[in-house]
């Protein structure tokens, strides 16, 4: 059966490879586990609410991506859109959390009527890739600098904005401790190198006094965050369709259409599925199973749904099929039981895997043509505004609008660039409507 189902031999795999590759795949992105709840509880959400709702999600969408799309691609609440859900929509906007899931709701909707009438195609191309890679790494960004605040590292200061703060306080040292150990760990290649160094953390911290006392085990935790979104709500966010909820939309479908296209791309590619033209197999299949995980995670609890790169090290371990991810989808549906202590864990242990993984998304700005000022300098406002101005929404913006100028006074505009000035178009009356409220 799973030999029908999986077609092991014919891409040269078998069962215990799969579930290995499956197992090294969790223990690479496990970490999402602790840090997604350590972010989305700032919004007020309940930590093993969130926790549950993470594992939950996870398990599913993995375990339908493994069956309907037969890839050894993982899924789970994505790094830096959780980050843009809490401090720009919940704290920034002053939005409720209930209402920012009903956000996330109708991106994921959004996300599936595209995905089924085909305009997917035509936004990916639309898109520069050098913007695509500048916008992870701002997004790196961002995160690390929430991390490093969390952990009391970074302080504000009226003179200067930010300043160092004290090294020797005990949070600060569990994160620069668990920092190294983590960091150490990568360089060995320990697989699960994240949620080692965040366990040692937590033990260390809760020896310390820092951690909240574990709730009374309840698998039902989720039930406090289970089906409390505000789609109507979203719907009457800035008087009802106006720009502030086309703006969240946006930037959830966005990053989340980009991110996917970009780890699937890294994925299929490092397991040799494309085919000679570079496509990939049951893609659409793909985006329709990541549409339904995000609709299917706000309507549990958490933010965006989205494929995972860490999918990546299970390819390496030999992972080749959708047995992979099914392995993933168990073990993470397995973790659910665990996911009330998730609340004992304390900000100094979830702080290093919040500036580690920001380190990991910086390499794509190797791929970004530095050389040539058309490209670099759209780039490099996309990196330096959205943890400066604490906005995904603002680094696509300035990205965008100068990438689509540049190209205009250069006289290198085409045609088919015109959903590309459409967007920037979109974004300079965002600008102006931002700067009357």
């Amino acid at each position: 059966m799973i030999e029908r189902i999986f077609g092991l031999t014919e891409r040269g795999t078998n069962v215990r490879t799969e579930l290995t590759a499956g197992v090294t795949t969790f223990l690479a992105m496990a970490y999402i586990v602790v840090v997604n709840p350590a972010i989305l509880s700032s919004t007020g959400m309940p930590v093993a609410a969130v926790a549950a709702a993470t594992c939950l999600i996870a398990g599913l969408a993995s375990i339908m991506m493994g069956l309907t799309a037969n890839l050894p691609l993982a899924l789970a609440p994505g790094m830096g859109l959780n980050a843009y859900f809490a401090f720009t929509v919940v704290k920034g906007m002053g939005v409720p959390w209930q209402i920012a899931l009903g956000c996330v709701f109708l991106s994921g909707v959004a996300f599936l009527v595209l995905t089924l009438i085909g305009v997917r195609a035509l936004i990916v191309k639309a898109i520069p890739r050098p913007l695509l890679h500048a916008v992870a790494a701002g997004v790196g960004l961002f995160i690390a600098f929430i991390g490093l605040k969390d952990a009391g590292i970074v302080i504000n200061d009226p003179a200067t904005t930010v300043a160092l703060g004290k090294l020797t306080s005990p949070t600060a040292a569990i994160t620069v401790a668990g920092l190294l150990l983590i960091a150490a760990l990568q360089a060995w290649k320990v697989q699960g190198a994240i949620l080692i160094g965040v366990m040692v953390s937590a033990v260390a911290g809760i020896a310390l006094g820092l951690g909240a006392p574990a709730g009374p085990y309840d698998p039902t935790a989720i039930a406090a965050t289970a089906f409390k979104l505000d789609v109507g709500g979203a719907m009457s966010i800035g008087g009802g369709l106006g720009w502030t909820l086309l703006e969240i939309v946006f930037v959830f479908l966005f990053v989340d259409l980009f991110d996917n296209v970009g780890t699937l791309v890294a994925v299929t590619s490092k397991a040799g599925l494309t085919d000679e033209h570079g496509h990939i197999p049951r893609l659409n299949r793909v985006l329709l199973t990541d549409s339904c995980a995000t609709i299917a995670g706000s309507l549990a609890g958490t933010s965006t749904v989205v494929s995972y790169i860490e999918s990546a090290a299970g390819v390496a371990a030999g992972g080749r099929t959708g047995l992979t991810a099914v392995t993933v989808g168990v073990l993470f549906l397995l973790t659910l039981f665990l996911a009330p202590f998730v609340q004992a864990i304390p900000t100094a242990a979830a702080a290093p895997a919040l500036i580690l993984v920001g380190a990991m998304m910086m390499s794509g700005l190797g791929r970004i043509d530095w050389n040539n000022p058309a490209v670099a300098i759209p780039a490099f406002l996309t990196v330096v505004t959205i943890p400066l101005t604490f906005s995904i929404a603002n680094g696509l913006a300035f990205g965008i609008v100068s990438f689509a100028a540049l190209k205009l006074f250069t006289g290198k505009a085409v045609k088919s660039d015109w959903l590309l000035y459409l967007l920037a178009i979109l974004f300079i009356l965002r600008f102006i409507y931002v700067a009357q409220i």
